[in-house]
């Protein structure tokens, strides 16, 4: 117990004399600003694929869409995110010229790499919904992509909200990859404040807590937003 007690010592020493916070503070604000851009990216993106994979595949257009879909879909479900990270970082941004920090990669390739799982998520979610809901939307003259958005999707939107819950947790825990482009995230923090004090294991301990916080409070919002759907739909 007292080497241990000695280890939390220096980690607080660290940590409060030696502005190891500043660091936590600014890798949980780029862990969290990762996520969440990647998820709204990703439901933007998925959203787009799921309903050209949806369509009537009567004419060549659709049929020329869906397989473009389905091809970025195999791309991103079937590469690790480091992967997609270093090649995008390391390949692309100097091929083009382009020039982007760490932190803007990764939230860039987070949105396209939730994109694929969130478009198999939300065609799964517009195929739950019942065909009479959209037959309905046409019969009252609302063309094919206005009855999508106006009435399939948000219907879809309610019984998907756990599973994306899931993809958000999900993006919270694959941000502790993107110090591998140079971006600051909570793993990069507690590896300063361990390298500092030459102790990991406190550091890594509180590391872990904050993620199982983060995870907690993320599913009790999802709790939430799932009684309170509940409630709208007995009121209707």
């Amino acid at each position: 117990m007292g080497n241990f007690s000695q280890k939390v010592d220096r980690f607080i020493e660290i940590f409060l004399e030696q502005n190891g916070y500043v660091r936590v503070v600014e890798g949980l604000q780029n862990t969290l600003l990762i996520a969440i851009c990647g998820l709204i990216i990703g439901i933007l993106i998925g959203t787009l694929i799921a309903t050209v994979r949806v369509l009537p595949k009567y004419r060549l257009l659709p049929r020329v869409l869906n397989g473009i879909c389905s091809c970025y879909v195999a791309l991103f479900r079937g590469t690790p995110m480091v992967v997609q990270l270093l090649v995008f970082y390391y390949v692309l941004l100097p091929v083009i010229g382009g020039r982007m920090t760490g932190v803007q990669v990764a939230m860039m390739v987070f949105g396209l790499n939730s994109g694929a799982y969130i478009s198999e998520i939300m065609r799964s979610g517009i195929q739950s919904v019942d065909p009479g809901q959209m037959e309905a939307g046409r019969a009252v003259g609302l063309s094919f992509g206005a009855s999508m958005r106006m009435i399939v999707i948000p219907q879809a939107v309610k019984n998907i909200l756990p599973t994306l819950g899931n993809e958000f947790i999900s993006l919270i825990k694959e941000t502790s990859v993107v110090s591998f482009v140079g971006a600051a995230d909570l793993y990069v923090a507690f590896n300063y404040i361990g390298s500092n004090s030459y102790e990991f294991m406190v550091p890594y301990l509180v590391m872990a807590l904050i993620y199982i916080a983060l995870v907690l409070i993320i599913t009790l919002m999802i709790k939430l937003m799932e009684r309170s759907l509940k409630k709208s739909d007995r009121r209707n």
